[in-house]
């Protein structure tokens, strides 16, 4: 098990450096003058060219790329070239709580509610609440994000008035206040997610239940719901746990949409922001923390493959 530990964190390390390159280098490609974002409109050409040098736009690219990462290595990824041109990771430190909190309350919803139908729609396979469900979730994964996301405001927050849309409270703030404000939206981000795990864990637990194991352990009386939890539950949950890795690090990057719905001061509405302004340093610097945070969630999930099922770590040996 430690070899494999080992080799995981070798590949999330050249992984990374594989992420930081990209991400250095498609950000440089955004259209427009870095040095007119930090400047502005009407400086002269001189100006311009001496503040491309003080920048180091003038070097080569991978030297370029060598002190961003060198610095990013120390914690330190630049300063913004908009006003008031703070550092990036203060504005980071400032949006990232709240897209991690949403991601992470979606991901609750979407597990709360999916483990527990998905259970019932595989014991009852067939019956109407099994088809009922099953139109359910085909039609949400058909809904894009941004519509349920309307749908829901046009519902709860114009129409029955139960939640407000355009306000921010922080844990600090008042727990109670920051749940209130953040549900809708994590509700909104959860749907899609939910809808997959629904889908995903009840065809795994449907097979599951047709080996021969789960036939023995009926033939023995054992009660249908120590059947699913006890029995059945774990193994059919590898497809799951391989989900969540990937959509905890998606939910974070795919918060713009719900943040911009909402008005939420997290990760999506600053790359946005930063990207119209063409604040180079800031969409860096926020792109390389959300790449990180997904590299990590998915070595994470494969680590732990090891632990729930042996099989997984014969198979490094």
């Amino acid at each position: 098990m430690t070899r494999t530990v080992i080799d995981k964190v070798i590949e999330l390390i050249v992984v990374l450096f594989v992420v930081s390159l990209g991400t250095f280098a498609l950000v440089s490609l955004i259209p427009g003058d870095p040095s007119v974002a930090m400047l502005g409109e009407g400086r002269s050409p001189e100006e311009y060219a001496q503040a491309r040098a003080d920048m180091g736009l003038n070097d080569p690219f991978f030297t370029r790329y060598w002190d961003w990462l060198s610095g990013a290595l120390q914690g330190d990824l630049g300063n913004s070239m908009v006003p008031p041109q703070g550092p990036v990771t203060d504005s980071i430190s400032a949006a990232l709580p709240v897209s991690i909190q949403l991601a992470v309350m979606g991901l609750f919803i979407a597990i709360v509610v999916a483990i527990p139908l998905a259970m019932y729609s595989a014991r009852h396979q067939g019956g109407w609440i099994d088809r009922a469900i099953s139109a359910c979730t085909f039609g949400v994964l058909s809904i894009p994000s941004f519509l349920s996301g309307l749908l829901l405001i046009m519902v709860m927050v114009n129409y029955l008035g139960w939640f407000p849309r355009s306000q921010w409270v922080r844990v600090s703030e008042g727990l109670g206040q920051n749940l209130y404000h953040a549900i809708l939206p994590a509700i909104t981000i959860s749907l899609l997610e939910m809808a997959m795990f629904i889908r995903i864990l009840r065809s795994d637990l449907v097979m599951t239940l047709k080996e021969n194991f789960i036939l023995v352990a009926k033939a023995k009386g054992m009660s249908n719901a120590r059947l699913l939890f006890s029995d059945a539950l774990r193994p059919s949950s590898f497809s799951l746990i391989t989900m969540l890795g990937i959509v905890l690090g998606s939910m974070i990057g795919s918060t713009v949409i719900v943040e911009t719905l909402f008005s939420l001061p997290g990760m999506g509405s600053l790359i946005v922001r930063a990207a119209q302004q063409g604040d180079m340093p800031m969409v860096q610097g926020a792109v390389l923390v959300i790449a990180v945070i997904y590299v990590v969630a998915n070595g994470v999930i494969d680590i732990s493959y090891g632990y729930l099922d042996p099989r997984s770590r014969r198979a490094h040996v």
